[in-house]
């Protein structure tokens, strides 16, 4: 199964890929799942679950916290932002989701951080590390994700951060079938991670996203 574990729709508010367009890339790069984690909203990721995009989806978000961005998937409810991190994975795991660090060490975004990254793992709330995200720029900093998720036996996983069509299916997990959370981890453990940087890509006015 190839699993892009971390895309962004048009409801994120800062990306540009419709749901029409995220099926047709789903068909282009072959993908099995596709984990909908858009900016502080479930639309982007329910409007794919009520459409036939060709490709499982995982309703997912993207969390501002006050120690960096995490990802909830397998939600049922959005998750404020801005909460303090505790309070963001107790609501993420009320509802039976999964912890994801996304971009852990990228310095250019609103990461963790090693100290974030620590605390989440010291309050053994985080489920799942991102090793390869497709909008990293330094190699290294992927790689200190990497490390980290090894070192501390973590299910690593990869997402293509896609803000627009040309980015979906940069990074993804090959991994076998699963079904919920659970067996979603177990099968992480036995994944081959692939990943390109690959940048976003801006866009004129009117022309097609």
């Amino acid at each position: 199964m190839r699993v892009d574990c971390h895309l962004h729709t048009v409801h994120s508010g800062d990306a540009v890929t419709t749901v029409d367009r995220l099926a047709e890339r789903v068909r282009e790069e072959r993908l099995d799942v596709v984990c909908v984690t858009d900016h502080h909203t479930l639309a982007g990721a329910h409007e794919a679950l009520s459409r036939a995009i060709g490709a499982r989806v995982i309703v997912g978000e993207e969390i501002r916290t006050y120690a960096g961005e995490i990802i909830g998937l397998f939600l049922t409810e959005r998750v404020p932002y801005v909460l303090p991190l505790e309070d963001a994975v107790r609501r993420i795991r009320a509802q039976g989701g999964l912890v994801y660090a996304p971009h852990p060490f990228d310095a250019a975004r609103t990461s963790l951080g090693a100290a974030g990254l620590s605390e989440l793992h010291t309050m053994g709330a985080l489920d799942v590390v991102e090793v390869f995200n497709a909008k990293t720029a330094d190699e290294e900093d992927n790689r200190r994700a990497a490390r980290f998720a090894a070192e501390h036996g973590l299910p690593a996983a990869a997402g293509s951060d896609a803000h627009d069509p040309q980015g979906i299916g940069a990074a993804y997990a090959e991994m076998p079938d699963f079904d919920g959370p659970e067996e979603f981890l177990r099968s992480l453990t036995e994944a081959r991670i692939i990943g390109e940087f690959r940048p976003h890509v801006g866009y004129r006015p009117g022309s097609r996203p």
